[in-house]
């Protein structure tokens, strides 16, 4: 199955003319030809997402999965799509960023009528752009896309330069939701204050891995239709910034840099060669939004002596264990292996040198030398004595 995936991944290219995108944690829409059209189809209905290993969540999405498939197409297509709405409300879709005629912008009551519930809209249009460009709901769109109602739609350049072209392209949605603890229904009226914060709908250490041979050309695609604005950070390269609001960046605009703030409504695409071996971390800088299960209720112990209390408080919960006077660590590594609330996620997950604290909006690049598929390979293996070391008092 390996040889032949990687075999249809050699063919791809000069059949379609592009490398395909990979959608971590999600999948590619599928399209037939007729008549000259690329025809997709689109189902909006609930779904249910696994964001990771015991936490599910009710969302909303597309083909049954959020966010909904990647679609990928060429500069040039005429492309047909249906959208058939199995949601108990109206909807529509709007391509976000995309050149169209106004009757096809997907705006309810502005451009065109919404899709009722079990009926089926089309939209078609033809391609005269390139870049990462998105699509979501026009049509409640508090609920909807807070839901998860959201996708990737790339359109590949007719005919890419050498400097365009890359050998692994990947796409990372970015959102944020309101989870009660021991629920699994997102709250779509929460403006602010959110809990988790995903790549493509899941949380580490759920999210899959970017896995990279040593010495490719690698394409990041970010997208963010969130409420807050996400700087994403890759450990241990600097990248070029090639792409902006889904428009590619002329060669003289195009910078360095190690983060990258992806604004609301936007995208951002960021390019490297992988030529440093490891397992390096790729994760929104924002300290919460690498946390699963943010709860923001909690009093303030920092330097708290509870001591004194943990023992009075013991004697009518025997179970109990006092935590956060040192910071949240101690609270992590305390609960990691206790038995929580249902449908949460806690702190910390299995690290090849302990617990890794990180959460959310965060995932890892894998580069290594010799790969015989893009299967994870599990934690790099660094050479001896490259291994930062922790000394001991009596060893300073």
């Amino acid at each position: 199955m390996k040889k032949l995936l990687l075999l249809m991944t050699s063919l791809w290219i000069p059949l379609f003319g592009y490398q395909p995108v990979i959608t971590p944690n999600g999948s590619t829409l599928a399209w037939t030809m007729e008549d000259g059209i690329k025809v997709f189809h689109l189902i909006a209905e609930p779904v249910e997402r696994e964001f990771a290993p015991g936490m599910k969540v009710n969302c909303w999405g597309y083909n049954g999965q959020t966010p909904g498939p990647t679609i990928e197409v060429v500069e040039g297509d005429r492309v047909r799509i249906y959208v058939t709405n199995h949601l108990q409300e109206p909807t529509t879709i709007h391509w976000h960023g995309i050149r169209l005629p106004n009757g096809m912008d997907g705006v309810a009551g502005l451009t065109q009528p919404p899709i009722q519930p079990n009926d089926t809209g089309m939209y078609e249009f033809t391609l005269n752009q390139s870049g990462t460009h998105m699509y979501h709901p026009h049509f409640d769109e508090m609920t909807q896309i807070a839901m998860g109602m959201v996708g990737f739609f790339i359109i590949h350049p007719k005919d890419p330069t050498d400097e365009e072209k890359v050998d692994r392209d990947f796409a990372i949605m970015l959102n944020e939701w309101f989870i009660p603890i021991g629920g699994k229904t997102p709250d779509p009226l929460v403006m602010l204050d959110f809990n988790y914060f995903t790549f493509n709908s899941t949380v580490w250490p759920a999210s899959e891995p970017l896995v990279v041979k040593k010495g490719e050309k690698v394409r990041i695609r970010l997208a963010n239709l969130s409420m807050d604005s996400h700087p994403i950070h890759l450990h241990g390269y600097e990248f070029s910034v090639t792409g902006l609001g889904a428009k590619r960046l002329k060669p003289s605009a195009q910078y360095e840099s190690v983060t990258i703030n992806v604004p609301v409504g936007d995208t951002r695409d960021i390019e490297f060669i992988a030529d440093n071996e490891g397992d390096w971390a790729l994760h929104c800088h924002k300290a919460h939004h690498v946390m699963n299960g943010m709860e923001h209720d909690l009093p303030n112990l920092l330097g708290v002596n509870q001591n004194t209390i943990e023992k009075k408080i013991k004697k009518l919960l025997p179970d109990y264990m006092a935590g956060g006077e040192n910071g949240m660590w101690d609270m992590a590594e305390m609960t990691h292996s206790m038995e929580g609330p249902p449908n949460y996620l806690k702190m910390g997950s299995p690290g090849p040198y302990g617990l890794i604290e990180m959460g959310g909006m965060f995932t890892v690049l894998k580069v290594r030398e010799n790969l015989s598929s893009y299967q994870d390979p599990g934690w790099y293996q660094p050479p001896p004595g490259t291994v930062a070391k922790v000394l001991r008092d009596k060893e300073k």
